[in-house]
């Protein structure tokens, strides 16, 4: 009898030891930067050894009857006493399960469960195959988080290689995966735009940002794998160094790609962009959640446009650029569809952009991944941002071989000669006093902590070169925003922008005056760094005024931030200062308390399990999010996004369809939601998104209305 694993449309075969073996070899491949080839080939060669019963068999032929076709290798694997794999195995179609423990029935899902079933007899695998004798390496089990963290990426390492062995098979042929050019060659590119800023500085910030770039070539190049900290002024061209670092460190190396993972998506195609210009749009690929590309549908792609899709599913491409999001939750995920690109992670430059945004609910478990990455899977990390956080003592406990060391030399020298504003404190002031000084300015950014705020600031504000800036605008509207705000300020035209703390993350703006309601420190300074960024003034005519607004009390949200900020000043005699920073974060961190760092536990749910549940994978997967209030998204029919919308309404769904209607759309919380559906303002779509249906609600200047009644936005 011929033993098969899967039937082609076009009536093509796959026996199942093709199928094994081809999954173990790529499942080696895979695992070879931590050291794990053995243990990989032997679970790709275990998988699917369940098809070959004959209940199975019967299916694959036609038969209606469902087959539990994963359990059986699980259950050899663990008879080889090789616990990652059996989890590995068990979870390759429906995710990785909880261990359970030895109380659990034949009927519980858990591993510990399925481990008691009886299965249909398939032992015509042991005439095909013979698995290498294979356990993890020593490390991996060293501790409960150190194993889980392994089987996670065996996991990857199986997932993908069966994933692809059966696309190749059903295809006729390999897919068209991996590309884009040589780390050297992206090197090379970088050394070239690095020697026009090295030999021509266009002004004496330009020269400030040299020292940076110059420490982050040399020792990008010099310095071994490990964790550092990459600390430069906003606007002292960290983004660029950062690049460069990474590239030459990849090169010098032998590592496989760069990561870079951004804290918001706000920015992700803006620092994708810039990538894409300097490196070519075929070696960068741009991966979040606005951006899966895991419709089923499909439609004509080229073949530089296929080779990205299939990149996406598992980072196989030499940058990805990604959110924190992506990242972290990806890391503590037990779905295949999230984890089969965690072992291309291994050997890899990553980049922590802003890495002061890295979420304290979960502080913990994202350095301890961060630390999991760099001691056993080759990994370097790099925090790059203008405030580091003070994370010496977490990184210490969980790697305590491998210091965190700053790449730029005296950055407190480079803070001082970088330094383009004058920090103020303007007290207490009404709206009716905010608003008369923002008037007196022709230039000016205000920062607010609030939407409703901005709205009733904006306003306030004169009609000409007046600009509200929340995420209640589309991506569409921000970028035709931030055009117009660039040309204004270029030309000396009036603008006067008021914005919530998104303009902070990246934004490439240069404003004469700044104004921030009160905040933490970290916040205040990215305000800053927005105000007299090129350095065309003196830092005693470029003020930053720092004020708390009449009747607005500070956010629940703030107020151990504006603590620790006021507790910084005490400790340093300039706020915009390394030292001030330094104290701040650790007041901060030390307000909140280590619980407060890991507030969902999900360290000690890997260390001692949940209700006697050990290793909770399915569990911890479903607590780990980083963002805690999940939004559902409105498609707007406004400007460009009427038409798609008209296309997304008559059931054309694509990818390319909702990667364009992702310009036109904002992202609500539930109760948002609620409102404008509850009002008969949208039209729900199947996913959970809906589409605007009330144009009424939109306005371009400022955004989705949440005041559905009377359309007057009111901001929340």
């Amino acid at each position: 009898m011929e033993y098969l694993a899967h039937i082609a449309d076009d009536g093509r075969v796959q026996t199942i030891s093709e199928h094994l073996r081809g999954t173990g070899e790529l499942a080696a491949g895979f695992a070879a930067p931590f050291g794990a080839s053995d243990e990989a080939r032997a679970a790709g060669l275990l998988h699917d050894i369940g098809k070959y019963s004959a209940a199975f068999q019967q299916r694959i032929r036609g038969s209606a009857v469902s087959v539990d076709h994963s359990t059986a290798g699980a259950q050899e694997a663990r008879n080889r006493r090789d616990l990652p794999a059996a989890l590995a195995i068990a979870g390759h179609h429906g995710g990785i399960p909880d261990c359970g423990n030895l109380n659990d029935a034949a009927d519980d899902t858990t591993l510990q469960g399925r481990l008691k079933r009886k299965l249909p007899t398939y032992d015509e695998w042991q005439r095909e195959i013979a698995p290498p004798s294979a356990k993890p390496p020593a490390w991996a089990l060293s501790d409960s988080t150190t194993a889980a963290f392994y089987t996670r990426m065996l996991y990857s390492c199986l997932v993908d290689a069966d994933f692809q062995d059966t696309q190749n098979f059903m295809d006729g042929q390999a897919a068209p995966r991996g590309g884009g050019e040589s780390i050297s060659a992206l090197l090379e590119k970088v050394r070239a735009k690095a020697k026009g800023y090295l030999e021509k500085p266009k002004s004496p910030v330009a020269s400030q940002r040299n020292a940076a770039l110059r420490a982050c070539m040399e020792r990008g190049a010099q310095w071994e794998q490990g964790m550092y900290t990459l600390t430069v002024p906003t606007g002292g061209g960290k983004t660029f160094a950062s690049l460069a670092f990474a590239l030459e460190h990849a090169a010098a190396h032998g590592m496989s790609r760069v990561i870079y993972v951004i804290p918001y998506t706000s920015i992700i195609d803006q620092t994708a962009g810039v990538f894409a210009e300097l490196l070519g749009e075929e070696n960068v690929l741009a991966h979040y959640s606005a951006a899966e590309y895991l419709l089923a549908e499909s439609e004509d792609l080229t073949p530089a446009q296929y080779r990205k899709l299939l990149a996406s599913e598992n980072w196989d491409a030499p940058i990805v650029v990604t959110t924190a999001v992506q990242f972290f939750e990806s890391l503590y995920s037990n779905r295949s569809s999230r984890c089969r690109k965690l072992h291309n992670i291994a050997n890899s430059v990553i980049i922590f952009d802003e890495a002061q945004t890295l979420p304290t609910s979960y502080l913990l478990p994202c350095v301890s991944a961060i630390a999991q990455l760099v001691r056993h899977y080759h990994a370097t990390a790099v925090l790059c941002t203008a405030t580091q956080p003070a994370l010496e003592p977490y990184f210490r406990q969980f790697a305590p071989e491998m210091p965190l060391q700053e790449i730029v030399p005296d950055t407190a020298t480079l803070y001082t000669t970088l330094r383009r504003t004058t920090l103020c404190d303007a007290g207490e002031l009404t709206l009716e006093a905010l608003t008369s000084q923002l008037c007196a300015l022709p230039q000016v950014l205000c920062v607010v902590n609030r939407r409703k705020t901005a709205q009733e600031v904006y306003a306030a504000l004169p009609a000409e070169g007046s600009y509200c800036l929340t995420t209640l605008l589309c991506a569409a509207d921000r970028r035709r925003q931030l055009a117009e705000i660039r040309q204004r300020l270029r030309e000396s035209l009036p603008c006067r922008v008021v914005s919530t703390s998104l303009i902070e993350a990246g934004v490439d703006v240069d404003f004469p005056a700044a104004y921030r309601e009160q905040c933490g420190l970290d916040s205040l300074l990215q305000t800053a760094g927005r105000c007299n960024r090129e350095g065309h003034r003196s830092a005693e005519e470029s003020l930053v005024y720092r004020f708390t607004l009449e009747g607005c009390g500070v956010p629940q949200m703030l107020r151990q931030n504006v603590h620790a900020m006021q507790y910084a000043a005490g400790c340093a005699a300039a706020l915009d200062s390394p030292e001030a920073v330094r104290a701040y974060f650790k007041e901060l961190y030390f307000a909140r308390g280590e619980a407060a760092l890991d507030t969902s536990s999900i360290l000690d749910a890997l260390r001692k399990g949940i209700s006697g549940c050990i290793f909770p994978f399915a569990q911890v997967a479903e607590q780990f999010h980083l963002i805690e209030a999940p939004t559902r998204t409105v498609y707007l029919p406004v400007g460009e996004g009427k038409a798609l919308c008209d296309q997304l309404h008559s059931g054309a769904v694509s990818r390319t369809l909702y990667r364009k209607l992702g310009a036109y759309s904002v992202a609500c919380y539930a109760q948002q939601f609620q409102a404008l559906e509850s009002a008969g303002a949208l039209e729900p779509l199947p996913n959970g998104s809906a589409i605007l249906t009330d144009s009424t609600l939109y306005d371009p200047k400022t955004g989705l209305s949440m005041d559905v009644e009377t359309g007057k936005g009111l901001f929340f």
